[in-house]
């Protein structure tokens, strides 16, 4: 075989397929860059890709390995959804810790022969006593105490709840009633807090209205005026200015907010021009401020108002005594039904009396309203006492 063309004048050797190398001459001019030319730069050699890396193998029982997740984005329901939680923890926590810290004492009787039967409705008896208990002496010149011989209460209300449809009723039992007590002949009924504490109180109470007690709540001087303070006082509109000649305490007229030391002087005041029925017209205020307290304590601007939900939540404990059967879920109850002392919703009197001292009761219309308690019917408008 035999190859075309003239390679330098030299043959290739016979048998051979491959062609002479050209003369270095030759190959250096091939090599020569071209005049008016550029020359390109030599390339560089591609880098090839590293090899993939290889995963561990997959152990026995776990998911195959994917790709990685990418981190989701808080929306705005998972936002909305925790921040519920922790609502919902916070009031689960205050609830636990009110339960384990309000006082208790055993406030209601056992059964004693002549004890009134249950009857339709929920009863409690509610107490504002004149303790000091908790008070240093600046703080009984300021609230105003006074001395007292022993402790009484100013204050007794029989809460009624009812079973059916008919409003709630708060009434008023004059504290200068004139009852039987048990072991202690007849005297004015809040003597029974002195002589027996709470347990002779709910008895005489008991045997006087024929009405079973199911709960106690109480609340001191000093504890009344706290929980005022915590919610940043109480709105009243008073109608004529107001002066006590017993404690000194004067009370202007009109649109105002009374802090927990006024408020204490105005639902104790019933030494006053402003106040001419005495112990009736101190019942009466009392009522009201109750009324306005609850509302208060219910509004918006106290349950989402961290400077007014906590100071509120700690006085509390220590304000309060209960029975103890009574639980936290009995108080919220109460509260529940007794916000609408302001508008109405609730049915707020005094036990029927015969004169304006208030020491004796009128026997008939007295027990028209006890037995209208009892049987969760409609008190008849003649036997409410304003």
């Amino acid at each position: 075989m035999t190859y075309g063309g003239n390679y330098g004048g030299q043959q290739p050797p016979p048998g051979s397929r491959r062609p002479p190398r050209r003369p270095r001459e030759h190959q250096s001019a091939q090599l020569m860059p071209l005049p008016g030319r550029q020359q390109r730069p030599p390339q560089q050699p591609q880098r090839q890709a590293p090899p993939p890396r290889q995963r561990p193998p997959q152990r026995p029982g776990e998911p195959p390995a994917g790709r990685p997740r990418r981190r989701r984005r808080w929306g705005f329901g998972r936002v909305l959804l925790s921040l519920f939680l922790v609502f919902v923890l916070f009031i689960a926590g205050v609830w636990v810790y009110l339960e384990f810290s309000i006082n208790r004492v055993d406030a209601l009787p056992g059964e004693y022969e002549g004890r009134p039967a249950a009857a339709e409705g929920t009863n409690w008896l509610i107490v504002g006593s004149d303790s000091r208990q908790g008070l240093d002496p600046e703080d009984e010149a300021r609230l105003s105490t006074g001395d007292t011989g022993g402790q009484r209460t100013d204050t007794i209300m029989v809460a009624h709840l009812p079973d059916n449809g008919t409003p709630p009723t708060l009434l008023s039992l004059p504290r200068d009633s004139e009852v039987p007590i048990p072991g202690h002949g007849t005297n004015k009924i809040n003597a029974a807090f002195s002589f027996g504490g709470p347990k002779l109180l709910a008895q005489t109470v008991e045997q006087a209205t024929g009405l079973r007690l199911d709960h106690y709540a109480e609340i001191g001087f000093g504890g009344f005026a706290n929980i005022v303070d915590a919610v940043g006082g109480v709105e009243m509109d008073i109608p004529a200015e107001m002066h006590d000649t017993k404690t000194g305490i004067t009370i202007p007229a009109g649109k105002q907010e009374l802090d927990g030391a006024q408020a204490l002087g105005f639902v104790r005041m019933r030494y006053s021009e402003a106040t001419p029925r005495s112990d009736l017209d101190r019942i009466a205020n009392q009522r009201k401020f109750i009324g306005a307290l609850a509302d208060e304590v219910a509004s918006p601007w106290t349950v989402l108002n961290p400077f007014s939900l906590f100071p509120l939540l700690s006085s509390a404990p220590d304000a309060l005594t209960m029975d103890t059967g009574d639980h936290l879920h009995n108080l919220a109850a109460l509260g529940w039904a007794m916000r609408g002392i302001s508008s109405g919703g609730v049915v707020t009197t005094t036990v029927p009396v015969t004169s304006g001292s208030a020491r004796n009761w009128d026997g008939q219309k007295s027990e028209q309203l006890f037995d209208a308690l009892r049987t969760d019917q409609p008190i008849p408008d003649s036997v409410i006492v304003s």
